[in-house]
């Protein structure tokens, strides 16, 4: 998972704002792949940003700091002139202010109302903004500068996965145990491996045991080993996992679940790197650098408490894919990439803004999951859907400060007969859905072939494929590339239409 170019991203600020931070926008989606993970640098608190097709300008990823290169902007025919206004408000909250009806704008999964708020809380955790038709941003903030990625296998461009790789490059080079603290997926066992890679034992051998999978009888044998006849069953003597990574790293996974007679052994080898084989006569002794992880808190009862202190001498939080929803995009690359080489990228906006405004409780491994089902969606030449690539149910839109707790729900699909609805019905929840036919399905609350049925069905409504080029070309001119605009205008679905377009050469 390596990849330095979509860990650096920024283009000359100031060396230190940690204490101020500033305002960051990362691209998570664009048509010219290359450009995802790119960071626009913004003001500090009080400071505003203007968006739009030429502003502002965003570092090109093999760009370095002090280069001078002045950035690109985001250059898309879907984004408008007019501006997308974005500044500070009371208390650490942004105000995000655009002309409706000029640009399709989607903030956190839900269009726009044309002057949104959001808490800084909101901010924290990242505002996904969509631009027309193609392009997705998170606006967040930045502590730190950009960092080229000195850590193989992490990719990220935000704070959390800077700050996660500049603690592993401080330790990687000593003896000290580590304990890596994370929800499940996270990426504790890729940060693990990081260490080993960096340390003066990567020629040594990196093993990772599983604590919660150990057997209470069996876990002191596998750990550190057994003379013949040591225990019912031991025909042959056996070396265990510390003496496996002597000269190395022994990861122990799940350090939570380890049983509580095997963690005062453990705790010995820490203190005096001595351990006693089963039904051996002597001691043994071991130079295993150990790394531990959990996403359990090690200060609950039943943990050795000595232990999990042994283990804390350097302690790094690896951040909830949730946290850092900035990475998303550079890692979407990643995984399409490593599945699906080539251009063939054709993924449905709707699919994108699940994508990047989804809680992703499985985190990375999750994400990444569900990216392979999607290439190999695009490879049979199927449109992925998210529901179908993952085993979570879609998040509802996060809306912006100050709506009511209830819109959620109230904004929860009714399930509606077919024939209840009337022409007019389909109109309008295609126009909700800029013409998006999943989104549309979900407002009406009937499943997507169903919607298809509809459309080819309505008097009104008609697929690019029925329409002369001459009409299509001229509603394009006269909404400016804007996708959404020019569906709208045609009365035609705004996938079909995008990739029409395509096929015609103008698009």
């Amino acid at each position: 998972m390596s990849d330095p170019d979509a860990t650096l991203t920024s283009y000359g600020m100031a060396e230190d704002f940690a204490s101020a931070p500033v305002l960051a926008i990362t691209i998570l989606w664009h048509p010219q792949r290359e450009r995802i993970g790119e960071q626009m640098l913004g003001p500090a608190a009080g400071g505003a940003i203007a968006v739009n097709r030429f502003a502002p300008l965003f570092a090109p990823l093999s760009t370095r700091p002090g280069a001078g290169h002045d950035g690109t902007p985001l250059g898309e025919r879907s984004i408008t002139r007019e501006p997308v206004h974005i500044r500070f408000i009371a208390e650490g909250g942004i105000q995000i202010d655009h002309v409706r009806g000029k640009m399709g704008l989607e903030l956190n999964g839900r269009p726009s109302n044309g002057t949104d708020q959001f808490t800084a809380g909101d901010l924290d955790r990242g505002i996904v903004i969509g631009l027309g038709s193609q392009v997705f941003v998170c606006l967040h903030l930045m502590r730190s500068l950009p960092r080229a990625a000195n850590v193989p296998g992490l990719i990220g461009v935000g704070d959390g996965a800077i700050k996660m790789r500049e603690a592993i490059a401080q330790v990687a080079g000593t003896t000290m145990p580590v304990l890596l603290l994370g929800e499940t997926g996270s990426g504790k066992e890729v940060a693990a491996q990081a260490i080993h890679a960096l340390s003066a034992r990567r020629s040594g051998r990196f093993v990772a045991i599983n604590m919660a999978t150990l057997s209470e009888s069996l876990a002191a044998a596998e750990l550190f080993g057994a003379v013949k006849g040591a225990y019912t069953g031991a025909a042959n003597s056996r070396r265990g996992w510390f003496a496996e990574a002597e000269d190395g790293t022994l990861f122990l996974d799940e350090i939570g679940d380890t049983p509580a007679s095997v963690q005062a052994m453990l705790l010995r080898v820490l203190e005096s790197g001595e351990y006693r084989p089963l039904g051996a006569s002597a001691d043994a002794r071991s130079n295993a650098r150990i790394v531990a992880a959990t996403d359990q808190d090690l200060g609950a009862d039943g943990f050795n408490q000595a232990l999990r202190r042994r283990l804390e001498a350097f302690v790094i939080r690896v951040p909830a894919l949730r946290e850092r929803r900035e990475d998303i995009g550079v890692l979407v690359r990643h995984f399409l990439e490593a599945e699906a080489a080539g251009d063939a990228w054709s993924l449905p906006f709707e699919l994108l803004s699940q994508v990047f405004n989804g809680d992703w409780p499985g985190n990375v491994r999750q994400l990444g999951h569900a990216m392979r089902r999607v290439a190999l969606d695009l490879q049979a030449g199927i449109v992925p859907m998210l529901e179908q690539s993952v085993m979570m149910p879609v998040v509802q839109p996060v809306g912006p400060a100050g709506a009511a707790a209830t819109a959620s729900a109230a904004s929860r699909p009714v399930r509606r007969k077919v024939s209840e609805l009337s022409d007019d019905d389909l109109v309008e929840a295609m126009e909700k859905s800029q013409w998006q036919i999943l989104a549309a399905s979900r407002t009406l609350g009937i499943s997507r072939p169903t919607v298809y049925k509809l459309l080819e069905a309505h008097p009104r409504i008609r697929f690019p494929a029925n329409i002369s080029e001459e009409e299509i070309r001229a509603a394009w001119e006269a909404c400016e590339g804007d996708l959404q605009r020019c569906a709208s205008r045609l009365m035609t679905p705004a996938e079909a239409l995008r990739r029409h377009v395509g096929i015609l050469g103008f698009g």
